[in-house]
């Protein structure tokens, strides 16, 4: 399995990988997604035989912050180190930086961040975005 930057070919397969773990409003277009990885910092694939199985996309100054935005691994290919290996990519190896994400999804998803380090916070705050009402309602 090879991890990296994400290629232009390589959208529409994220997007679909996405959707299909429930990231619709995120990736509701082509084009907000191509818009949502070009702004992006960090935007990882790991392929595995020519096929993409997992995406991360996070957003750092490189220095002393990181949000790690969406991580997602095929349901198929799930427990078997590709989550890992994105967040590992992603965060590098300065230990001096701070990371946040969200963890709250689905089950297991905040024992699979604790492994990587992570642990709960009660100093993070959010302010969710609005979903934006269907077209034509």
């Amino acid at each position: 399995m090879q991890v990296r930057a994400i290629q232009p070919q390589e959208l529409e397969p994220v997007r679909q990988l996405l959707l299909g773990a429930g990231w619709e409003r995120q990736v509701a277009t082509p084009e907000e997604f191509a818009l949502l990885v070009a702004q992006s910092q960090l935007s990882l694939v790991a392929v595995h035989e020519g096929e993409v199985v997992g995406y991360l996309r996070a957003l750092t100054d490189g220095l002393t912050n990181g949000y790690i935005s969406m991580v997602v691994v095929h349901p198929a290919l799930q427990r078997r180190g590709i989550g890992r290996a994105l967040v590992v990519a992603a965060m590098g190896n300065n230990e001096r930086m701070t990371w946040v994400l969200r963890a709250g999804r689905s089950d297991g998803v905040a024992t699979f961040y604790e492994r990587l380090g992570f642990s709960r916070s009660s100093v993070a705050m959010e302010r969710p975005g609005k979903v934006k009402p269907p077209a034509g309602g």
